[in-house]
């Protein structure tokens, strides 16, 4: 049985992570494509000087890429070890997410939104830390630093600034008003740093011009790719039967993973409203999506008293992924 193995706790699911990755992104590596930005995008003020590395080269686009997402994988499962949220001992978010990862076909190459998501995934990290603690100040600044630096990267990540807010309330212990005035303090702190630093290369409007275009752009990604409209159906399924399932064991669950899975909640609702609230969002901002919804899948798998329904579903899963690394490439010609 697939999944009996690869949910385990055993190392070979990590081990599998680099050559799971390396086998869906590999037509990406034999064929590689640089990513279509919009003006700005590749522009952005942490971005442009990683991209300056590799712009030249769309091979080298396409490694980066991979290796941003191996390593996202990997900061997945060290997540979920350090707060045991899901609380049998299992190596499959690491693994999952790489799979979920390979099924978005047009992301298999460098974008902005890969340094953001390990941002995301560090303040993620710190603000767990918050946990039943009273005056979390300087946790609470540390989130919002790391997700200021994040949006450096792919400035979406402002977004998500009130869901990691909201978490601060679920997760600390008589949160007050300190907490909602420090976290936006630690959130824009980066951009004054960037901003003065660009003031001093007297390129201060070019730079706001660049968040401007990073904001207003509108872009659509989505529109007539029926592989990826189908994937993403693929997910939403698997996101509602993990709901179900988390609604199921809730109250048998520990306190602190309640609050840890809410928080992942918020995080997932705050990354689906920039689809409809910011015109700038298209695809990418499913690599942050994808960081909640599995760990919600990793958890209806473990749990999942059915063997014959939980390896169906994971085939099925893997069998969708794979062959979208072959209907992109026919419904783009």
């Amino acid at each position: 049985m697939i999944l009996k193995r690869l949910k385990s706790n055993s190392s070979v699911s990590l081990i599998l992570v680099p050559i799971v990755s390396l086998a869906l992104w590999v037509k990406s590596i034999q064929q590689p494509l640089a990513y279509d930005f919009y003006p700005g995008e590749q522009e952005n003020v942490l971005f442009a000087l990683f991209f300056q590395l590799v712009k030249n080269s769309d091979l080298a686009q396409v490694v980066s890429g991979i290796l941003l997402a191996v390593a996202l994988a990997y900061l997945m499962q060290l997540v979920n070890d350090r707060y045991m949220f899901i609380r049998i001992k299992s190596k499959l978010p690491a693994l999952l997410f790489a799979i979920v990862i390979g099924g978005i076909v047009p992301m298999h190459t460098l974008h902005p939104v890969y340094f953001g998501a390990v941002f995301v995934l560090l303040a993620v990290y710190r603000l767990f830390s918050a946990f039943e603690i009273k005056r979390p100040y300087s946790l609470v600044f540390d989130v919002g630093f790391l997700l200021g630096i994040g949006a450096l990267f792919y400035l979406n990540l402002l977004v998500l600034l009130p869901a990691f807010m909201i978490g601060i309330v679920i997760l600390g212990r008589e949160a007050g008003w300190r907490e909602f005035v420090i976290m936006p303090m630690g959130f824009f702190l980066p951009f004054i740093f960037a901003l003065s630093f660009m003031a001093l290369k007297n390129q201060f409007l070019e730079t706001i011009a660049i968040f401007q275009e990073n904001i207003i752009t509108p872009v659509n990604h989505f529109q007539s790719n029926i592989p990826l409209q189908v994937y993403v159906v693929t997910l939403v399924l698997l996101t509602i039967a993990g709901s179900v399932g988390m609604f199921k064991q809730y109250d048998t669950k520990k306190i602190s993973s309640r609050k840890y899975f809410t928080v992942f909640f918020w995080i997932f609702i705050f990354s689906l409203a920039s689809f409809v609230f910011m015109p700038v969002t298209s695809h990418e901002m499913l690599v942050i999506t994808a960081i909640p919804v599995t760990y919600l899948i990793a958890n209806f798998f473990v749990f999942m008293k059915s063997r014959f329904w939980s390896e169906l579903l994971f085939i099925l899963l893997l069998v969708i992924v794979v062959s979208m690394q072959f209907s992109f490439n026919i419904f783009n010609g």
